[in-house]
């Protein structure tokens, strides 16, 4: 669904409040309560697996915000009061010695560094000395949302825009679209676009036709 990622994903920015925390309502208290300054850690750690919502909150925490896959050596980044690093695993050897100075500037300036892994540090590859500075603050593991946890979502969201989706099209969509909850909710999006444009309720041929036609490559 190369179209619809790249163009209709959620008109909403990613922020704390649109965050679908499933079971993980303590991560996001813990996050929230880091974010305000209540907590004198200089950084926290989000572990989870992709779709889990990593990049969701690292983006909503409204620091500075780099992804290590797409900038693996941190060119360009600076140590200001705040930061967020995603897919710090992804960090090349540059990047490491780069995030390291980073956190320690960081650290001695009273600023904050806010950091996503698919593994808690001690399990990353990285440099000995960075693991142990990432692994001394706070860490919170994300679990990902259940089916039902993304059926109840999509619902709520489909509800907020008075569109009328059915226990048949959320399973649809559940099993024939990407599972992550950042295209189901550019769905929602998509379909309420769609259905207003085309003056026309929801209805599977209806949600056949507009993924057959997100899935057709742009020219």
């Amino acid at each position: 669904m190369r179209q619809l990622l790249l163009d209709l994903l959620p008109d909403s920015s990613p922020s704390l409040d649109n965050f679908v925390p499933g079971g993980n309502g303590e991560t996001l208290a813990a996050l929230t309560e880091w974010l305000a300054a209540t907590r004198p850690d200089a950084s926290f750690c989000l572990v989870g697996e992709a779709g889990s919502g990593r990049s969701h909150l690292l983006r909503a925490s409204g620091f500075p915000y780099v992804d290590a896959d797409k900038n693996p050596g941190l060119l360009g980044v600076k140590g200001e009061a705040t930061l967020a690093v995603d897919n710090v695993d992804r960090l090349d050897d540059n990047g490491q010695i780069a995030l390291f100075a980073l956190f320690n500037q960081l650290k001695a300036g009273g600023g904050r560094l806010l950091t996503a892994a698919i593994q808690p540090p001690r399990h990353l590859t990285l440099r000995e000395d960075l693991r142990t500075r990432l692994g001394s603050g706070l860490i919170y593991r994300l679990q990902p949302l259940s089916d039902a946890e993304k059926a109840a979502a999509l619902a709520a969201q489909a509800r907020e825009r008075a569109l009328k989706l059915t226990p048949e099209a959320i399973d649809y969509l559940m099993r024939h679209a990407p599972r992550d909850m950042r295209t189901l909710s550019a769905l929602i999006v998509a379909l309420d676009r769609y259905t207003l444009e085309h003056q026309r309720s929801v209805t599977l041929p209806l949600l056949r036709e507009l993924l057959a036609r997100e899935a057709t490559p742009a020219a």
